[in-house]
This record gives C-alpha cells, sequence and structure tokens, in this order.
C-alpha cells in the first residue's frame, strides 16, 4: 500500500509549538484519547532524527508520531497494547485510494441505507434526524428542514413510538459483549451492556453497517469500520443535551444544542439518539475529505515487520502488543529517536474507554498487559505496578538508542508518587551515559471540554528530553518555555 505526500515538509518553526492548531485532515478524522498536538512531535522528528534514522514509539496511541515520521522520510516502528490504536495508526500511514473509498462507500449506501434510514421515518415523510430522550421518555422529534437550517420540533406521534417498540427488544447478534469494570472514575461497571449505552435501533443500525462494510474490499473495510468506531460515540445514549450554553460560545441559551462523547459512559438524563446512518456518513465523508487533502505527491511508505524496518528495507511497523516484550527485541544501540506518550499513570485508562472501539472491530484487547493505573480495583493496576513497569520500559529503552540518540517522553501528572518513575529513569539513563537535557511545556492543540471544566484538571504536558549528549539537546533552545530544570508535578 502507498500513501502520497508532498516531497518537502518544511521546517516546523519552534513558535509554533506554543500555539499549534486545532487537529485539521487526518488528525481530525477520530476522537482517540489522550491525542497530542503535531507540531512538537514533527519539531523533534526533524531536529533529533536524521534522514531515514530510525524513530520508536512506544505507546503509539493515536498514530500522529507514525504519520509525521512517514512524511518527514524516517523510518518508524510503533507498539501499542490497544488494537484500536494500531489499527488507526495503519489507517492514518496508508489509506485507500480516495476513488476507492467513495466507491465502498456508495456500495454501503445502496446496500442499506434506505434500511437505515426507515427506523427513523416519521409520519411526514421525513426521516428524523434527532430523538430527544428523558431517561426512558422520548420527549422531541427533530426533522431537517427542506431548505436553511432551522429544525422542525416535533411532539412523538404515535407512529414513532410504534417504530420504537419495532426494535425495544433487539439484541445484538455479531458484536461481541463488551468488558467492563467497576470504574467510578468513567462510569463503568461489569454488568454494563451495550443495551444500556444505545438503543435496540442505534444497534440494529450499527450492525446493518457492519453488515455491508464486510463485503467491501480489505483495505475499504478497514477505512469504513475505522469510520464507524469514529461515529459510533454520537450514535450512543451518551450525547449530552445542551441548554444552559452556546455549544461553542458559551454564552447563555436557551436553544437546545447537541453535546458529544466525551471520557467516559456517562448517560445523561437528558440525551440525544442520532440518526445512525447520518452519523457514520459525515464521518466516512470527513475520513474522505482528509485523505483527498493530504495526497498531493506520491511517496511510498513501505510497510514491513520491525526486522525490515531496522534493517532499512521498510519504512514503517506498527504492531499490536506488549512495549515490554516487543521492545526488547530491537537491536541495542539502533534507535536514533525515541518519542512517546505514555501512559500518565491514572489519567486515562486507554483500554478501558476504547472498549467500544474494539467491540466495533472485533478486537479482544489484553488487557492484564495494559501499562497504567486503574481506579477498576479487580485490575490490581496500582501506582506500584505501574512505577515498575514504567522502570522496566525505561532501562530496556536506554539500551536500545544510539550513542547519538534522543529519548523524549511526553508526561505530566497530578501527585508526586505518579512522578516517582522519573527518578528511576534518571538513574538509569545515567547509568549509562544518558542525562536529563530539559524540558519543555507541550501545549494542547484544541479546547477541551475535560480540561477546561475538570477540577484539578492538567492545563499542559512536558516534553521531557534525554540524551547521551546533552550538547546535542541545544538545538532545541529555542522552544518556548525550555528550561534545563526538571518539571514540579501537578504544574
Amino acid at each position: 500500500m502507498q500513501l502520497a505526500f508532498a516531497d518537502f515538509t518544511p521546517a516546523t518553526h519552534p513558535a509554533a509549538l506554543s500555539e499549534p492548531e486545532a487537529y485539521r485532515g487526518l488528525y481530525a478524522f477520530h476522537k482517540y484519547w489522550g491525542k497530542k498536538p503535531a507540531e512538537p512531535i514533527r519539531y523533534l522528528i526533524q531536529h533529533l532524527c536524521p534522514p531515514d534514522g530510525l524513530v520508536v514509539d512506544p505507546f503509539l496511541g493515536s498514530g500522529i508520531s507514525a504519520l509525521e515520521a512517514v512524511q518527514l522520510r524516517r523510518r518508524i516502528i510503533g507498539i501499542d497494547v490497544n488494537p484500536a490504536a494500531v489499527r488507526l495508526s495503519r489507517l492514518l500511514v496508508s489509506p485507500p485510494p480516495v476513488k476507492a473509498l467513495r466507491e465502498g462507500l456508495r456500495h454501503v449506501a445502496t446496500m442499506v441505507d434506505a434500511r437505515i434510514l426507515d427506523s427513523y421515518m416519521t409520519t411526514e415523510g421525513k426521516p428524523a434526524t434527532h430523538y430527544v430522550w428523558r431517561g426512558q421518555a422520548l420527549e422531541k422529534v427533530w426533522v431537517a428542514p427542506d431548505k436553511g437550517r432551522t429544525r422542525t420540533e416535533l411532539q412523538p406521534s404515535s407512529h414513532d413510538l410504534a417504530l420504537l417498540d419495532t426494535f425495544a427488544s433487539y439484541r445484538p447478534r455479531r458484536l461481541r459483549n463488551p468488558r467492563f469494570f467497576q470504574n467510578s472514575r468513567i462510569n463503568s461497571t461489569p454488568s454494563l451492556t451495550l443495551r444500556d449505552l444505545f438503543t435496540g435501533r442505534a444497534l440494529r443500525n450499527i450492525e446493518l453497517l457492519l453488515d455491508a462494510i464486510t463485503q467491501q474490499p480489505p483495505d475499504v473495510q478497514e477505512a469504513l469500520s475505522l469510520s464507524l468506531t469514529a461515529a459510533v460515540g454520537q450514535m450512543s445514549k451518551m450525547v449530552f443535551a445542551i441548554t444552559s450554553r452556546g455549544k461553542t460560545t458559551g454564552r447563555q441559551s436557551g436553544r437546545m444544542e447537541v453535546g458529544s462523547w466525551v471520557i467516559g459512559y456517562w448517560r445523561p438524563e437528558q440525551h440525544f439518539e442520532i440518526n445512525v446512518w447520518n452519523c457514520f456518513e459525515r464521518r466516512a465523508q470527513k475520513f474522505i475529505k482528509a485523505v483527498a487533502e493530504s495526497t498531493s505527491a506520491p511517496l511510498a511508505a513501505r510497510a514491513g515487520d520491525t526486522a525490515s524496518v531496522c534493517a532499512g528495507t521498510a519504512d514503517y511497523s506498527l504492531v499490536t502488543g506488549d512495549t515490554l516484550q516487543v521492545l526488547p527485541t530491537l537491536p541495542d544501540s539502533s534507535v536514533d529517536l525515541i518519542i512517546t506518550d505514555p501512559p500518565h499513570s491514572d489519567r486515562i485508562p486507554y483500554l478501558e474507554l476504547s472498549e467500544l472501539w474494539n467491540v466495533i472491530l472485533g478486537e479482544c484487547p489484553p488487557f492484564e498487559s495494559e501499562i497504567v493505573v486503574s481506579n477498576a480495583k479487580e485490575r490490581r493496576k496500582t501506582k506500584a505496578n505501574y512505577n515498575e513497569a514504567m522502570t522496566q520500559f525505561l532501562e530496556t529503552a536506554s539500551r536500545k538508542l544510539a550513542p547519538s540518540g534522543f529519548l523524549v517522553v511526553f508526561f505530566n501528572a497530578r501527585t508526586e508518587t505518579s512522578w516517582r518513575f522519573f527518578e528511576s529513569l534518571s538513574a538509569s539513563a545515567g547509568s549509562v551515559g544518558m542525562p536529563y537535557c530539559g524540558c519543555f511545556p507541550l501545549v494542547y492543540s484544541a479546547a477541551s471540554v475535560v480540561q477546561d471544566n475538570r477540577d484539578g484538571a492538567l492545563r499542559t504536558d512536558f516534553g521531557l528530553v534525554f540524551s547521551h549528549s546533552v550538547s546535542a539537546a541545544r538545538c532545541l533552545v529555542d522552544i518556548p518555555g525550555w528550561t534545563a530544570t526538571m518539571p514540579k508535578p501537578n504544574t
């Protein structure tokens, strides 16, 4: 598979790191957890890894490092325990051609859009776009206008209620049961089911989409399946109805607006049920548009295994697995840059939050291998275990770096305990002559509902840089906020 990019990617100015752009194009396609801005990742790859050098991201996440490395013509090995993360990253690095995507979406529409839209049909002969629920009671039915943007709001009719009853007993036939844990922080319990999170109508329509998607060519099937994961949160009962403030302005407004799925499995009393076809088609079209805008000149990106990437006969390898098992298999002293955003203690339980996506993709992630601190006590993911695993990772990483290589870790935490593994990092790095060079604030790309409204939320991360040669890091001193001192917890 090949991905087309511009032949020349201009150098990123250091000032861009303090004012990163909002996510656009391929980076805006999917709401992967903990996504970091592209500008600092691009800047660090440009300055710390030579052309055709080897970059490794042991906690791949949203795949931004993989796409940036390929665009900059560096080799990249990405590792993540989350199947959804690796599959998303592979799609970003090597999407299908736009023509194939458009044809695939057209085929899916031909197969199922009429059946899905019929499940939302009103007495006016038009499909509803949204339903407003309060608890188990249907309050409003929204219908799009023939012209303009002013919606029609209807009281539920006997027809609407009868149509709803048609799907009330629907049970998923192809989606596996999700695996949830007792985690009050994200409002999950072991008894939580798909029917708690979706109406029967939504589940039926999601499975109709999957039936049609799986009949497409493999590369198109993957793109459309991931488009479905990107849209599935808006198909759930977890979409807030916003009435007290403007969605984008923050000013008081009496007009109801559509919220979005935020971190966790919260089902608000007043919430939306949104037309599944509309959600999916918008997201798929957004991805197609992003691919079209990202491909301007041909550049082949060769996929391979980790050995072929290390040998220089492949450009990238994105691996689903435990980084503590995969990273040791790389040759010692072979990596120019290890750049990664590891799990930040108990800030984001990635696999627990990605479970819906993995259900859609038919994946069963290995929860036991995740390096994280989870509030789900039955997982036994404690801070002590986290620190031990991260220390093992850091010791392994130090052996894999070339003599002139760099380790960059994006991190922040609220407590002193969560920072302790950096003491182990300094000790491990110092023992092999790779001291701490300095750090810079990692400013988020866009405003976040979670960051703006949660008590104690952190406003930035830090890019912490280590190298065998402190003087080699002088190329980073122009980054706004660069300092040679170690930041303090909860900065």
